[in-house]
């Protein structure tokens, strides 16, 4: 038997088949038509899913669920699809409507709550009981999985893991509170520090390497500053290493997670982030020297964990 997994996003759809081992067989995608309501929209996908199944050579009856990743807020229990930001989703029962164009069982989850599961299932959180995914790109996000399940909260938005507070009274974040980790250790965070240091600095490398555009700094800047020996680089580095954490330290001092996975485009950094992340980590982390350490790990399913994960919902 297989599963579908959908992503769907702001600017495309993707449909992936998926195994019962979570391997992704097959992956396609299709833009999302932002000017359609969100009963076309959701019609459209249903269409889209039965015509990517026939395409993928297996029969419909050997689909046994359809599993939707979705950018906001939803309740799988009762398949209601409650908000999203950038799509017209208000309250949508997205279950019905594909029940009107098929009769393969559909689950909805959080996106990032997909991913998340994802790699905790058949990434490199395989095989942990407690398993935290945080995503470091233009926010912070993530899920929380405990014994295979996504915590959701009661009322399904548990995991917003970018809006704790680390500094009261700090960098304004976009969900209206000051000194949210997101506001400190996304890629936007870091990007925005990088170009305050080649301002202040400029015999920094940082503005060589950027040719002095400030506007082709990106999260990979400041470790190539970092690593050619630059001062103000490796600064900004020490200082988004320490905030990010401090969040992942709050993480572990609630949860205990067996495994925390860094995923992300500022994850790529590789060893270069996670060794000086351990350290810090390990230091100021309840109990670290007594009792078994949190594994902090790269993720390692890129993009398709949120096709794999919601498959799996």
């Amino acid at each position: 038997m297989y599963r579908i997994g959908i992503d769907l996003g702001g600017t495309n759809m993707a449909f992936g088949l998926v195994d019962g081992e979570g391997r992704l067989l097959k992956k396609e995608s299709v833009p999302t038509e932002r000017d359609a309501t969100a009963e076309e929209l959701t019609e459209f996908m249903a269409r889209q899913a039965l015509s990517f199944i026939d395409r993928c050579g297996v029969g419909r009856d050997q689909v046994e669920s359809i599993g939707i990743g979705c950018p906001g807020a939803c309740n799988d229990e009762k398949g209601i699809l409650i908000l999203t930001v950038n799509l017209p989703f208000r309250y949508t029962n997205i279950r019905k409507i594909f029940a009107g164009i098929t009769d393969i069982p559909v689950h909805l989850g959080n996106d990032a709550n997909c991913a998340a599961l994802g790699e905790a299932l058949f990434g490199s959180g395989k095989g942990a009981s407690t398993c935290l995914t945080v995503t470091l790109g233009t926010g912070v996000g993530g899920g929380i999985i405990i014994d295979g399940k996504i915590y959701t909260g009661f009322n399904g938005v548990a995991g917003e893991m970018g809006h704790m507070v680390i500094r009261k009274g700090g960098v304004m974040c976009g969900c209206g509170r000051r000194g949210c980790l997101e506001s400190y250790a996304s890629a936007t965070a870091l990007i925005r520090e990088t170009r305050k240091a080649a301002l202040k600095h400029p015999e920094s490398l940082i503005n060589e390497i950027c040719g002095g555009d400030l506007d082709k700094i990106n999260g990979k800047t400041a470790f190539e500053a970092m690593r050619a020996g630059d001062r103000a680089g490796t600064r900004i580095v020490k200082n988004y290493i320490k905030d990010l954490g401090e969040g992942l330290v709050n993480y572990i001092n609630i949860f205990q997670p067996e495994v925390i996975l860094l995923g992300g485009g500022i994850s790529k950094e590789g060893e270069g982030l996670l060794k000086p992340l351990r350290r810090y980590i390990y230091r100021y982390s309840y109990g670290t020297k007594m009792l078994a350490r949190t594994r902090i790990e790269k993720a390692k399913l890129g993009n398709d964990a949120g096709i794999i994960g919601a498959a799996m919902l």
